[in-house]
């Protein structure tokens, strides 16, 4: 093992940064992991942008990494040295705080959230709490992986959560994020309706799963969604408040709109279709390390698999790039080799 290791930092919003850093070894409960791959997410714009208060530069962002544990801190027992680990975006908890003490630990109030308050993923090499981790499974490369302990579990949970198998549940956006939730709902026995912006994914939709292809730039989403039935639930994954407000007509009676893309705007709600039907719309985070322990079990299943882009480490600011304008198709992974 060598005394250093090359990571990518963010000096100052926007600015990244090669670097080479010591190794150090891990804390009490906590692990030290020799990347191989990491996924480039939308979250990560919360510490290379400066979006996110109380980051503190130079920072390592990325938050779905995946290695070998290379050491364990003081106290741990649940991991051994040589075991192909993943972490993502909640790096731990604190376990005090009261949403922790009623059980919910992944909307702790006080996180460590990887990438952001705590060095990420963008590096050869990283520490992590052990709590935080979840192994993975001899069927899935590292590059796979990846985007599933962040992408994966975001669209999984979300969708496992809200639906019951028969149910009508469309995704709003065959992205980073969609192209993952229109497979785990054709799996889960959900009847998968795709909402695309244009023709050009028409063609993928049914690849994914879905039985239905809507394009929402040449007809009303929710009034094609009405003339199917009405939808259980919708998924709502691209980041436009205005586009997402615009699904709640398509919503069946007691119908969910849960939203996993972040918008830059507000999402504007008119109370009377929620009212008179029972509707809601909800919101959904990632989830536990046990949760992300279930999407890769689930994803090795049903064969579900990212599509994905890889580049080296030394190419991160390009991969991010390359994520931000939406070009890529559909996750970036960096590489350590």
């Amino acid at each position: 093992m060598g005394k250093t290791y090359r990571a990518v930092e963010i000096t100052k919003p926007g600015t990244f940064q090669l670097v080479e850093r010591p190794v150090v070894a891990p804390g009490e409960g906590q692990v030290r992991i020799r990347v191989e791959a990491c996924g480039v997410c939308h979250s990560d714009a919360g510490t290379v942008e400066g979006q996110l208060p109380g980051v503190v530069y130079p920072r390592v962002p990325g938050h779905e990494a995946i290695g070998l544990i290379e050491e364990v801190g003081l106290g741990v027992t649940t991991w051994q040295v040589g075991q192909r680990v993943g972490v993502g975006f909640f790096g731990g908890e604190d376990g005090t705080c009261e949403t922790c003490r009623r059980g919910d630990t992944a909307y702790c109030q006080n996180p460590i959230i990887t990438g952001v308050t705590s060095d990420g993923g963008y590096a050869e090499m990283m520490i992590a709490e052990a709590r935080a981790v979840a192994l993975i499974p001899d069927e899935l490369k590292s590059v796979d992986a990846a985007p599933l302990v962040c992408a994966g579990i975001t669209t999984f949970n979300a969708l496992r959560n809200a639906g019951r198998a028969g149910d009508t549940v469309a995704i709003q956006g065959i992205g980073g994020l969609g192209h993952l939730g229109v497979q785990y709902a054709k799996k889960m026995g959900f009847r998968t309706v795709a909402i695309g912006f244009g023709p050009d994914k028409e063609h993928l939709a049914p690849k994914l799963g879905a039985h239905v292809y809507i394009d929402a730039k040449v007809e009303d989403a929710g009034a094609a969604l009405q003339k199917l039935g009405g939808a259980d639930v919708i998924l709502a994954t691209a980041p436009s408040g205005a586009a997402i407000a615009s699904l709640l007509p398509g919503l069946s009676v007691r119908g969910k709109l849960v939203v996993v893309g972040v918008s830059g705007d507000p999402i504007p709600v008119n109370g009377v279709p929620l009212i008179f039907g029972g509707r809601s719309v909800i919101g959904s985070l990632t989830g536990r390390a046990i949760e992300t322990q279930d999407t890769l079990d689930f994803s090795v299943l049903s064969g579900v698999r990212p599509m994905i882009e890889t580049l080296p480490l030394d190419k991160a600011e390009e991969a991010y790039g390359r994520m931000m304008s939406g070009e890529a198709r559909f996750r970036v992974v960096l590489t350590m080799a």
